[in-house]
């Protein structure tokens, strides 16, 4: 409760709002937000509009706190991270309480962003970047070789835009917001275009397209590639996520924080699965038939890309969501067959359901993209989540995502190691 009395006979400690801040590792609007959970309670200074708090009260939830964030175990025995984003159950997962995939479905990508950042649903949503930030990205994409991926364009861009804006370091609430919607329209503009006429105007969805294939779209592909995005803008503390919220905890501000989560989305085994999986349809449409691929794919020791998922039993609900509307694509059905043919083969060495990758393989190559397209949708759209998560570490204790390491190596003390870059004997020039 709030504004409580003191029990008679029993004075105690009070906390200024700022000392409460300092103790508990969080902003002062934190404390107020703790207040209003009835958390914390609180007690108006008289003759003035500051509070004041129970200093047992606030150490003992600070301690709580402290053993919250360092971690309970899962289900799997892995370390966890409260976080109100994401929730996954079954074969379903959810934003903010609301059904990922109905929310993409029926909304832009801009628009789950804002739910995701706000908790706010905004329809009409649109993102647009001031001329300083499209200058410096761009002009730092363009430095780049020629043959540079989306991946490195990506944080180059990041990079850039961070510079340009001498108010990054401000971590308000407000102000990251602000920054999401202004920097992933920045990384956008930063990739080259497939079409040199193309305006960087309208939905997200179709200023990226025009960036990943010379084809027209009409509004049904359009529709695919915005609920891609909308599909991939969160999932729960995956490896590029958990690097983001690293680097927030450490007060890094967003654009570094993004930084992070670009660094890791190169990955084979995370962004750029997709583009492997990719590959691997494009040669079994070449030979016809998934049984050679796959098996020459199993004799080299190689996991077969775009099968199978840690957190889904059967089908990756973000696979089955886009091969739903993929099915109305006439230019896909080749491309969604092969995949359909990757699945069944595989299913007799290992009943494995296909995740997110292959979908998205199957919406790359069927609109003439690059296999390294699939990379570029997931880092953009994945941008969202990884403001969202930086805006909630940056409401908890800094410098939290701080493991202890378990020391397994020679046990000290040791005597100093011989050099054995000179020669016994040997004298120096």
């Amino acid at each position: 409760m709030r504004d409580q009395e003191p029990a008679p006979g029993h004075p105690e400690r009070r906390l200024t709002t700022k000392e409460a801040a300092e103790l508990l590792g969080v902003k002062p609007e934190t404390v107020y937000a703790y207040v209003s959970r009835g958390q914390l309670s609180s007690r108006r200074v008289p003759g003035g509009r500051s509070s004041t708090f129970d200093a047992a009260e606030v150490e003992a939830l600070a301690r709580r706190n402290r053993r919250e964030s360092a971690g309970t175990p899962g289900t799997s025995g892995e370390p966890a991270v409260r976080t109100r984003l994401t929730y996954i159950d079954g074969d379903r997962y959810y934003f903010r309480g609301v059904d990922a995939v109905d929310l993409a479905v029926a909304h832009s990508y801009e628009a789950v962003a804002e739910w995701l950042w706000t908790g706010e649903l905004r329809a009409g949503a649109t993102f647009t970047a001031p001329e300083a930030s499209l200058k410096a990205a761009r002009r730092a994409a363009r430095a780049l070789p020629e043959h540079t991926g989306p991946a490195d364009r990506l944080r180059a861009a990041a990079v850039a835009a961070a510079v340009a804006d001498p108010l990054r370091f401000d971590l308000s609430e407000d102000a990251v917001v602000g920054t999401g919607r202004t920097l992933i329209p920045t990384l956008v503009a930063a990739l080259p275009p497939k079409h040199p006429g193309h305006r960087d105007e309208g939905p997200l969805a179709r200023r990226l397209w025009a960036r990943l294939t010379t084809r027209t779209p009409d509004e049904a592909s359009l529709n695919v590639l915005d609920t891609a995005l909308g599909l991939l803008a969160d999932h729960d503390l995956a490896a590029s996520t958990l690097a983001v919220r690293v680097a927030a905890s450490a007060r890094a501000h967003a654009y570094a924080a993004v930084s992070a989560g670009l660094g890791v989305v190169e990955g084979p085994l995370h962004g750029a699965a997709s583009g492997l999986a990719h590959r691997l349809l494009d040669e079994v449409l070449e030979r016809g038939d998934a049984a050679p691929v796959i098996a020459e794919e199993l004799r080299a020791g190689r996991r077969i890309p775009g099968l199978g998922h840690r957190l889904y039993p059967g089908e990756d609900p973000r696979a089955r969501a886009l091969f739903a509307l993929l099915e109305e694509i006439p230019d896909a059905h080749p491309a969604r067959a092969a995949a359909r043919d990757v699945v069944a083969t595989t299913a007799r060495h290992t009943p494995l359901h296909a995740n997110v990758d292959l979908a998205l393989a199957v919406l790359t190559l069927s609109f003439g993209m690059q296999p390294a397209a699939g990379e570029a949708i997931f880092a953009v759209a994945r941008t969202a989540g990884w403001i969202a998560h930086a805006l909630e570490e940056y409401g908890e204790r800094p410098l939290r995502m701080r493991p202890s390491g378990l020391y397994v190596g020679p046990k000290p003390p040791r005597p100093l190691p011989a050099d054995h870059a000179r020669a016994p004997g040997a004298h120096s020039a």
